[in-house]
């Protein structure tokens, strides 16, 4: 199947730092949005949280949910998160802020234990599918 460039868009959320490499920072196709890997930085793509996983976590899902805003979402329209973190025994801690930020809503979710991150000092980065509003 041949992905139709009329119905597929590339998205600057303005409201995040510009990429640092060659990537959308999401993509809407299909009814889906996708959110590239997020990390805890602030607009100037300086790292925000010190070395607390959760106020990284927080600036992470903080910097989601400009994105999802973007399109008219809200995490309640979020499908299946992948975190990725370069500790796992920091899991209860991002399991913390997740639950503060979805409530009741529950995605799919992956996290996995990784070496490093693009930013240096960063300990998490997450990346989410949503569905876009009608």
């Amino acid at each position: 199947m041949k992905i139709d460039p009329a119905i597929r868009v590339e998205h600057r959320i303005e409201a995040l730092s510009e990429p640092t490499a060659h990537y959308s920072e999401a993509v809407s196709y299909g009814g889906l949005y996708y959110i590239a890997g997020v990390l805890p930085v602030d607009k100037t793509c300086m790292l925000f949280g010190g070395d607390s996983i959760t106020a990284q976590a927080e600036q992470v899902f903080r910097n989601i949910g400009f994105a999802l805003e973007h399109v008219g979402c809200s995490f309640a329209d979020v499908l299946k998160m992948r975190i990725f973190v370069t500790s796992i025994g920091d899991r209860a801690k991002v399991d913390a802020v997740r639950r503060a930020v979805f409530g009741q809503t529950k995605p799919a979710s992956t996290l996995v234990e990784i070496g490093a991150l693009a930013v240096p000092g960063a300990k998490i980065e997450i990346e989410a599918t949503a569905v876009l509003p009608k």
